[in-house]
């Protein structure tokens, strides 16, 4: 173990981290395109339905065990801060049995969990069918999948953004290289674009344990008791699980909004699809700076830098508000024309354009949600974190229910009224929490207490 080195917080150490994620951000939409695309070309509409129904099965339940990758970044930030070397090796290794494991228990459980999923998806039977197919096969990349959320979170979680970067793009670009080849010239059809799937996550995995074991300090090699130490077990247990409860309450948010849309008709159900993809570009910029968040607040909170901490928050929160703002201009100046672009319905557009100031207004709130997300994961606040994502839920379904006679606008005023929950509920409650943390003699020691007592 090193003594702590105290780390000087600015905008370059910020977009060191922000700016590779960003990119990273920016490919992983390309995927869809490509598979869409190359499904597309065989002119057959229940297999392009199914693989639509199936990647948002699998967005959504992937994305659910999302904190494999937040608790390894912010652990392992924690350890980096702290100077403990081999600790963060010892991470790694965790978050690859508990991602083995979560892989292993959904490929164990695959028929009941296809049922129920389609069952609630109610597709026409072509389309269930399809993706079944697509499903049955792309279940077994989840080991391979959940794994690369760990080796990411690690890399990041050390400060090694580039090399995180270059691991997803490479992902990315042999999903897509893969799918291309299989459907178009192989004439696999929807098996193709799931074999693909899960051709690019195992290459993946096997790039990233060798990147990985360049940056794991004296191997992969831990001992047990190390390992299986209770203390620590017992905080990651805690972390992940209210990480997930709060990952399932966002995920309830984005599926109601998905699904009160759909019940309003064709054409608002089309309006918000292409809408959606507004506030993914947003996303790209706000969930990279979030990362940053992550990182510089867990790795500060290691070294017990007070003062670092509150500086990569107000950094963050600062560039943060302006990407918002720019963002929120461009798409004021030319959302109208986007929106033609992307669909050439006039109903569509016009229902479009009258929600896209929504759109312009939600960048705003999105910083402070995004950003405080990244602070508190950093901090493993994640106890509190959990406990406002339920409350943002309520504020959210309360405000939907109020103004349920606006049609689809109450839907999207209920929407912003999360962001805004969100990121001012985290906001009021940051500086209770700052104070606590750095009164104390030990963070890590006081969280771990905290948690454990759950």
């Amino acid at each position: 173990m090193h003594a702590p080195v105290p780390l000087k917080i600015g905008s370059r150490q910020v977009f060191a981290i922000a700016g590779p994620a960003m990119v990273a951000n920016l490919t992983t939409p390309l995927i869809g395109v490509v598979s869409t695309t190359a499904i597309g070309r065989l002119d057959d509409a229940a297999l392009l339905g199914g693989v639509a129904m199936a990647s948002v099965i699998f967005d959504c339940l992937f994305w659910l065990f999302g904190f494999l990758r937040m608790s390894t970044l912010a652990f392992t930030a924690q350890a980096l801060g702290a100077g403990e070397t081999r600790e963060q090796t010892v991470i790694l290794v965790r978050g690859f049995i508990v991602a083995g494991l979560i892989g292993a228990a959904l490929i164990a459980l695959q028929l009941p969990l296809a049922a129920v999923l389609f069952d609630l998806m109610g597709g026409s039977a072509g389309v269930t069918h399809a993706a079944k197919t697509y499903f049955m096969i792309r279940i077994w990349s989840s080991p391979f999948a959940f794994a690369n959320y760990v080796i990411l979170g690690w890399l990041v979680g050390q400060a090694r953004a580039n090399p995180a970067l270059a691991l997803q793009v490479v992902i990315n670009l042999i999903n897509m290289a893969a799918t291309i080849l299989l459907v178009l010239v192989y004439d696999t059809g929807i098996a193709g674009a799931a074999i693909a799937a899960l051709l690019s996550e195992g290459v993946g995995f096997a790039l990233g344990i060798v990147v990985c074991r360049r940056y794991a300090h004296g191997g992969f090699a831990v001992p047990r008791a190390t390992l299986f130490d209770r203390a620590k077990l017992m905080r990651m247990l805690a972390v992940n699980s209210d990480i997930l409860v709060r990952t399932a309450a966002l995920i309830t948010v984005f599926l109601f909004f998905t699904a009160k849309g759909a019940r309003a008709g064709d054409v608002t159900l089309a309006a918000n699809s292409v809408l959606n993809n507004f506030l993914l570009v947003s996303a790209f910029f706000l969930d990279g700076l979030a990362n940053a968040a992550q990182q510089l607040c867990g790795r500060t909170f290691g070294a017990r830098d007070a003062k670092g901490f509150a500086d990569s928050t107000r950094l963050v929160l600062s560039w943060g508000l302006g990407f918002a703002m720019v963002v929120a201009v461009v798409f004021a100046l030319f959302g109208q024309n986007i929106i033609n672009f992307m669909t050439a319905s006039e109903d569509v557009r016009r229902a479009a354009r009258d929600f896209l100031p929504f759109i312009v207004l939600a960048p705003i709130p999105g910083v402070f949600a995004f950003g405080f997300d990244g602070i508190y994961v950093g901090a493993t606040w994640a106890r509190e974190m959990r406990n406002l994502m339920l409350a943002s839920l309520g504020i959210f379904l309360g405000t939907w229910l109020a103004l349920q006679s606006l049609g689809n606008a109450g839907l999207w005023c209920a929407l912003i009224a999360f962001y805004i929950a969100r990121g001012g509920l985290q906001g009021a409650r940051y500086p209770a929490l700052y104070r606590a943390t750095f009164s104390s003699p030990s963070p890590r020691l006081r969280g771990r207490d905290e948690q454990s007592s759950l």
